[in-house]
């Protein structure tokens, strides 16, 4: 544990807080992975530009992945306690990111250090932005092709788990034909109307998926539009984003959702698509297997998404299993207990000593 707490006072005071992302392949967290992992790891370090920096260590001929990323959400007003120092307090660990998920990477640069099994790690700077471009990157190097297993260290409270939901966000601009709202045709040719009734559709569309057991946690979180209420509007904008539950596809709802009523009057950006684990087309079973053989706890899924889902829709098995509790990720004061920490390092380094 002194090794842990040790590399986890260090990654706290790392500024890696995203956004802004203000960092690249030089900045100076790298030099401690590389300095703390030595000269046994082969490391290569790829900076994808906008502080996309994905850093692979690999020693031996390990058979899992650990995937760990080290971007943090931004700092909060009003914490209590300095949020780029560990601070220890009534058996909990305090700093932006402990929880989520600098923690789990100290107890992996723990294990790294008190065994010469091999080992591999995936580090990334990119998943609190929403994007995923550095496991795309990866995955697309073929370097993911070397492992029979991924684990990705979010927090889940040491408890294995096989599934997750989803998470896809869109932008949408519906075209209207602007004009005074004196002419009759104002009910079918405003922008605003077109949107009214296609987000009519799109929520009746999640409920009948809620009732068929595939809850989509479907959000319409902004829109805007028009000019005046005399005016017809010529056009209106939406943003809005779904959670989709494990097995389903995010292209399929895209494609459902882009033939309701007043779909024929809206482009769609897709923002970001992280598919759910598993995702349509692939099952969780090789990885349900791994677990059982390595005698480790399993849950019952989770409701936020993971990058998990990225190796596993490029047909890799993946389980997230990590210390502490997502509640506790992303708060004012992010903490994560000793506890857990302790019960990490110990299932982190079973698995790099011991597994099946």
């Amino acid at each position: 544990m002194n090794k842990v707490l040790e590399h986890l006072e260090a990654l706290v005071g790392f500024d890696t807080q995203n956004p802004p992302r203000d960092f690249d392949a030089q900045s100076p967290i790298f030099a401690y992975l590389a300095e703390t992992l030595g000269d046994g790891f082969a490391i290569d370090v790829t900076d994808h530009g906008k502080g996309r920096v994905t850093f692979h260590a690999r020693r031996g001929e390990p058979s899992i992945l650990f995937n760990v990323h080290l971007d943090t959400v931004p700092v909060l007003d009003g914490a209590a306690r300095p949020p780029l120092e560990l601070v220890i307090e009534d058996g909990k660990a305090y700093g932006r990111g402990a929880c989520d998920i600098k923690g789990a990477a100290a107890c992996l640069l723990a294990v790294a250090e008190t065994t010469d099994a091999p080992l591999s790690l995936l580090f990334t700077t990119d998943e609190e932005g929403a994007e995923g471009c550095c496991v795309a990157e990866f995955l697309a190097s073929g370097e993911a092709a070397r492992y029979a297993q991924v684990v990705v260290a979010e927090p889940t409270e040491c408890v294995a788990q096989f599934r997750h939901r989803g998470f896809l966000s869109a932008r949408g601009r519906f075209a209207g034909v602007g004009g005074h709202s004196s002419e009759a045709r104002a009910l079918a040719d405003n922008a605003i109307h077109r949107m009214a009734r296609w987000s009519a559709a799109a929520l009746s569309l999640a409920e009948t998926m809620a009732e068929q057991g595939r809850r989509s946690c479907f959000n319409i979180g902004t829109v805007s539009g028009g000019v005046k209420s005399n005016v017809i509007a010529d056009h209106a904008d939406i943003f809005w984003s779904a959670r989709l539950a494990p097995g389903d596809s995010n292209d399929d709802f895209l494609q459902a959702v882009a033939e309701l009523d007043g779909g024929e009057h809206v482009t769609w950006t897709t923002s970001f698509s992280g598919p759910p684990l598993p995702t349509a087309g692939h099952d969780d079973a090789a990885a349900r297997q791994f677990a059982a053989l390595n005698g480790l706890d399993t849950g019952d899924g989770l409701d936020f998404w993971t990058e998990a889902s990225l190796f596993g829709a490029a047909g890799l098995p993946a389980l997230v299993l990590g210390p502490g509790n997502i509640e506790q990720a992303h708060v004012v004061d992010e903490w994560v207990s000793l506890e857990q920490l302790e019960r990490a390092y110990g299932i982190y380094g079973a698995l790099v000593n011991d597994h099946v």
